[in-house]
């Protein structure tokens, strides 16, 4: 299989740290996604990544259907089929992506020159971020194991550090703080590293 993928893109990072958690191999094809013109849309018709090249000719965009169909053909290992579970999960795996739909437009818009930054729509980023943080903070009792959701978790709060280092989203929440250490630490995490 393909990932069509970015080393610096968190959603990548995802897909990549779920099937190095499942034992799936995966070849990197890097998209240079923002050019124009640019073929990729014979791949992607939304120009996005991750997408997932299958044996079979098809093509799976956007991470959480990538890591759902990793997860789904090796047994369900990190996302419960049904049941009360799956839903836990699936909630955490939505706050991680939370932080990063809110991150990741946040760094384009803070790229542009201060004049012409959007500041209304940089609070609303902010906000989403720390109020998802505060409640990972009150919830961590639910990161515990290896899931859909907790790497997403994991991987929003790298996204965070290797983005805006200089913000300190540690110092009001040390639960979280001292979780997301343990977890950075597990091998998918620290081949699937970002690099500039």
């Amino acid at each position: 299989m393909i990932l069509y993928a970015s080393t610096m893109s968190p959603y990548v990072r995802k897909a990549r740290v779920v099937a190095a958690e499942l034992g799936v191999d995966l070849t990197l094809e890097t998209v240079p996604v923002h050019d124009f013109p640019s073929d990729y849309g014979r791949i992607n018709p939304v120009h996005r990544i991750p997408a997932l090249g299958l044996d079979d000719g098809s093509v799976l965009p956007d991470s959480r259907l990538i890591c759902e169909y990793l997860d789904a053909e090796n047994g369900h290992r990190l996302l419960p089929a049904a049941g009360p579970e799956r839903w836990r999960i699936l909630r955490l795996q939505v706050w991680g992506d939370g932080i990063l739909d809110a991150a990741v437009p946040r760094r384009g818009e803070l790229a542009r020159v201060p004049e012409q930054q959007n500041q209304p729509r940089l609070d609303e980023y902010q906000r989403s971020i720390e109020t998802t943080l505060d409640a990972l903070e009150s919830h961590v009792d639910e990161l515990a194991g290896v899931n859909l959701g907790t790497i997403a978790v994991a991987v929003s709060l790298g996204y965070l550090d290797f983005r805006f280092a200089h913000e300190d989203w540690r110092g009001r929440r040390p639960k979280l703080a001292a979780w997301y250490a343990a977890f950075a630490a597990r091998p998918s995490m620290q081949t699937t590293m970002p690099s500039a």
